[in-house]
């Protein structure tokens, strides 16, 4: 019995190392799609323009541009800028919604009342 043990525990340490693991490719970040989550974040200005119809203001700020739009209840600031890089197409990177007081709003219903008034 004596020789049994030290044959299984060495069987078990066999059975217990795992092969070497290939490195992690990089992956890039999952950006989810603004149009799946309704938001504006990912927008280019020509897919905006689209969806919210004409902008009430345009302002050049440095490299990026701010674009408003407007309804009877709200309005909705969209700020564009390029890639880190500081090449390519300028896309939306945040906006507000608020009401015309300037109080914060809900900004899933300022899209949709304008996307209704465009």
């Amino acid at each position: 019995m004596r020789r049994f043990f030290p044959a299984v525990s060495l069987f078990a340490a066999a059975c217990a190392t795992t092969p070497p693991q290939p490195p992690a490719q990089p992956t890039r970040p999952i950006v989810p799609s603004p149009h799946v989550s309704g938001g504006l974040i990912g927008l280019t200005a020509s897919e905006l323009v689209l969806r919210l119809g004409s902008p009430a203001l345009q302002v050049r700020e440095g490299v990026g541009l701010k674009m408003q739009f407007r309804s009877r209840q709200c309005v909705i600031d969209a700020y564009l800028y390029p890639p880190e890089s500081g090449q390519g197409i300028t896309r939306v990177t945040h906006s507000d919604a608020r009401l015309p007081s300037g109080a914060d709003t809900d900004q899933a219903a300022c899209i949709s009342s304008v996307e209704a008034t465009k």
